[in-house]
């Protein structure tokens, strides 16, 4: 299931951004326990399109606050997303954040591959905010027990932060571990040796326009109008714009390709002409996603 998901996911993608420049693909093989520490500029949108890229099931840690609703844990956790959680949402919950630091030494123990956002916090900026403990603390649960994952650093970055045509720079590298983290110290010596890595992987976007006004562009204008203002409304004031309108977008446009469809059919257009000529749209399509 996480598979057929993922390959929807990277359709969307490949709409929602003019370009994706993936660096080091090789790693994306990666196999074994793997720790992949990336820096988090745009909300879920880091994880879609990090997660998307590696060629097997990844485990995001995600910020606790969205958790809070049944529906929203029931889903996330389907996404295989686990909560951690900051000070700002309230001191009754921090004891839960142990939950997910054993949960994931235990995941890397099993083989698997976990996800997370060393600055903790997201905000709509290339630039790197100061680090959390939280990664150093899920590495030190695994030392403890003589288990030394593989290390990614992924360094995501975007020309916008609002809207479709984006694109966009990941960087992999690896980052070898040199001594076991067991004080606070080390926790420290860690995340400054991290700092300075991750800080040369957060490559410079190109700012030129993304979109090219082509028959597929105004096929989908009103719908995606619609939809961008709805979503503004929505998430004006924090950094969930991205995100949210990639999620309602992957939702409700195979529908709104459907309505297209039936409105076509019942002006009598034949169905071969209708198929044929919306695959000629996306065929041609003047946007390119690229993996170097």
């Amino acid at each position: 299931m996480i598979n057929i998901l993922k390959l929807f996911i990277r359709a969307g993608l490949w709409l929602f951004c003019a370009e994706i420049n993936t660096k080091n693909k090789y790693l994306l093989n990666t196999s074994g326990p793997l720790l992949i520490i990336a820096n988090h500029p745009n909300s879920f949108l880091d994880a879609i399109i990090i997660g998307s890229r590696y060629n097997r099931k990844i485990h995001f840690l995600a910020r606790g606050d969205v958790f809070t609703k049944k529906l929203h844990r029931f889903l996330l956790g389907l996404l295989n997303m686990i909560p951690v959680y900051r000070l700002r949402e309230g001191k009754e919950f921090l004891h839960l954040n142990e939950y997910a630091f054993i949960e994931s030494a235990r995941l890397l123990k099993n083989n698997e591959a976990v996800l997370i956002f060393i600055e903790g916090t997201c905000l709509n900026t290339n630039h790197l905010q100061p680090f959390k403990k939280g990664t150093a603390r899920i590495l030190e649960a695994c030392n403890r027990v003589n288990l030394f994952p593989q290390i990614h650093l992924a360094g995501i970055s975007y020309n916008n932060f609002k809207g479709i045509g984006k694109r966009v720079n990941l960087c992999l590298d690896q980052f070898t571990e040199t001594t076991p983290i067991i004080t606070p110290k080390d926790r420290v010596a860690f995340n400054n040796a991290v700092f300075e890595k991750l800080s040369a992987l957060i490559l410079p976007t190109a700012h030129t326009p993304g979109i090219k006004k082509n028959a597929l562009y105004y096929l989908n204008l009103p719908f995606y109008h619609f939809t961008y203002a709805f979503v503004d409304k929505k998430t004006r004031g924090t950094v969930f714009f991205d995100s949210v309108l990639f999620s309602v977008l992957f939702f409700l446009y195979p529908f709104y390709l459907l309505f297209i469809i039936s409105l076509l059919q019942f002006i009598s257009i034949p169905q071969p002409i209708i198929f044929g000529t919306l695959s000629l749209m996306f065929l041609l399509r003047n946007q390119t996603m690229s993996i170097s």
